[in-house]
């Protein structure tokens, strides 16, 4: 278990945690109902199957998880199945349904098909930093992390937490770095980005497999363009792409990273998901304050 993307989020360290083990079996998740959609709660980090454990916690790192279920409905199976019922109401009855009658019969074969569609299980995990305040959701969609940031909320009862809020623009200091301004300690260019031309509509150009410092980036630097992704390592424990909108993606560990997992004392499954998580909330503190001195990311009110 390892984050893949970290949409991040900051809320005041004074925020209350303790009654987290309290609260969370009054909003687990529930299976899909055969009316429903969808249902959304929280579930155990340490899977779906464990029934008494529904937090995990590292020194002052918290983990929590949400789970989903989602029905599959194609609209392309109900508007199919909608038409061939028309088509025998014209037949049968010689008139066409008007647009009230169609919403009708389509909310009947919404119902009907319901309780037999496949359900989708999913998941999002959280790390949340009791000391430094902020949370680090696995996702790359400011979305799904805010739908995170509102099941929190439900379960505290408040949580005011906020998306990242850099004094400088994030674009102009990644413009900065590849046109060779000097970067944080610890901090490398990778081989991927992408720029664009300020302007509306203006060009994009994306890079991969690419050494960032040459003259043909510094050619689309020189026409204009700005630095909206950036593939960065950090030291040789991490290796992630940073958007200007602070959302980390791609986000890897690295051998520098995974070489301290060799001396955990890993004893079945739970034993090695408490190692990974130990040292992932470590790397991810570390990369976490980087970016808050580069970005000179505000605190939390």
């Amino acid at each position: 278990m390892f984050f893949r993307n970290l949409t991040l989020f900051r809320f005041p360290t004074a925020t209350d945690f303790s009654e987290v083990d309290t609260l969370l079996p009054q909003v687990l998740l529930k299976p899909v109902g055969p009316l429903e959609m969808s249902s959304r709660g929280f579930i155990s980090p340490f899977g779906r199957e464990e029934k008494a454990v529904f937090s995990h916690r590292v020194g002052d790192a918290l983990w929590l998880t949400v789970g989903g279920e989602d029905k599959i409905l194609p609209g392309a199976v109900v508007n199919d199945l909608l038409a061939r019922k028309l088509e025998e109401i014209e037949e049968k009855e010689g008139r066409k349904p008007g647009g009230r009658e169609r919403k009708r019969l389509k909310d009947d074969l919404l119902h009907e098909l319901m309780p037999r569609a496949f359900v989708k299980s999913s998941r999002t995990d959280a790390l949340i930093d009791l000391t430094h305040g902020y949370v680090a959701v696995d996702c790359s969609s400011s979305k799904k992390g805010e739908n995170m940031m509102s099941d929190i909320r439900g379960l505290l009862g408040s949580f005011p937490a906020m998306p990242l809020n850099a004094e400088v623009a994030p674009r102009s200091i990644l413009t900065g770095w590849i046109a060779g301004e000097p970067l944080p300690t610890g901090l490398s260019l990778g081989e991927e980005c992408e720029m664009k031309d300020p302007a509306e509509g203006g060009a994009v150009v994306k890079c991969q497999h690419q050494e960032l410092r040459c003259d043909e980036i510094d050619k689309h630097l020189d026409a204009g363009k700005q630095v909206t992704k950036l593939a960065l390592v950090f030291e040789d424990n991490l290796s992630f792409v940073l958007g200007d909108d602070l959302i980390v993606r791609k986000l890897k560990f690295l051998d520098g990273a995974l070489d301290q997992l060799e001396h955990a004392d890993e004893d079945g499954r739970r034993a090695e998901l408490d190692a990974r998580f130990a040292l992932q909330s470590g790397e991810v503190r570390r990369l976490f304050l980087l970016l808050e001195e580069a970005f000179k990311l505000s605190k939390a009110d």
